[in-house]
């Protein structure tokens, strides 16, 4: 099925909704230290959500039972926050969240070192948002969908990492999940036409080793099937004639984030959906 086209009032809602989310990972990665239990972690992302007059968008969403996915290290998504499990020096911390804001949703994940982290889980986390950065490259009205996901995986190819084929990312709008299907890697076709007004959540899965995943018993958390470690790097972005918006960033970040854009460009010409 194709993306919904967004009116002008349906946007304006969208990029409200994207710029508290961008402020929420923004003040929420502050707060993260060692020490602290990923259900602390959880209980401040709420609590960030719902002081900006927001309703969290993934909890309760099909039975999860948190505001915010905490995955650490070999944990790729949907990490149950927990008051056992305890935040290391050293660590690496995929946080997937997202808000409602007055009916409309918008999703994004970061992933971020605590304290000290390796150089190997450095450069996975920085090539994760480039990669997400490659597809860009292709997220403008007369591209087709596909064209995004080849130019991900290919990126992430490059340097030897195994990009996730279990998840996928989605359209999104007045639902987390709308159509389409967004593949982090190469297809056979390269898809629809897209258009502009078109809201998509565009998230590379990259692991340092293979891209296949094990999938918990409590049904929700997906791990590297390796023990590698994993990043995970989104935005909910809208397609333009002249390329994309992204929506789920403050605004100093868009100033920053258009510079990684605009430097990687200037030389080179059935599956489960990530919540």
């Amino acid at each position: 099925m194709r993306a919904a086209i967004k009116s002008a009032k349906e946007i304006e809602l969208m990029r409200a909704a994207g710029r508290i989310l961008g402020r929420v990972h923004k003040e929420l990665a502050a707060e993260i230290v060692p020490g602290m239990s990923t259900l602390d972690i959880d209980r401040i992302c709420e609590e960030l959500i719902r002081s900006y007059g927001c309703i969290p968008s993934f909890l309760n969403y099909q039975g999860f039972p948190a505001s915010v996915c905490v995955s650490l290290n070999d944990e790729v998504v949907h990490g149950i926050p927990n008051k056992n499990r305890i935040v290391k020096e050293g660590d690496i911390i995929s946080l997937d969240t997202g808000v409602i804001y007055k009916g409309y949703q918008s999703d994004a994940a970061r992933t971020i070192g605590v304290g000290t982290i390796s150089q190997q889980a450095s450069d996975l986390i920085e090539r994760t948002k480039l990669s997400f950065f490659a597809g860009m490259k292709y997220a403008k009205a007369g591209c087709r969908l596909f064209d995004i996901s080849r130019a991900i995986g290919n990126y992430a190819k490059s340097y030897g990492y195994g990009v996730v084929r279990d998840l996928v990312g989605h359209g999104i709008g007045r639902h987390m999940h709308e159509p389409p299907e967004i593949p982090n890697y190469p297809q056979r076709f390269r898809g629809m036409r897209l258009m502009s007004g078109m809201t998509l959540a565009v998230e590379p899965m990259i692991n340092i080793g293979t891209w296949q995943v094990r999938w918990s018993d409590n049904g929700w958390t997906a791990s590297t099937a390796d023990g590698s470690l994993s990043a995970h790097y989104e935005n909910t972005i809208l397609i333009t004639a002249d390329g994309p918006e992204l929506l789920s960033v403050t605004e100093e970040e868009a100033e920053e984030l258009a510079a990684v854009y605009a430097s990687m460009h200037m030389n080179h010409a059935g599956r489960r959906k990530a919540i």
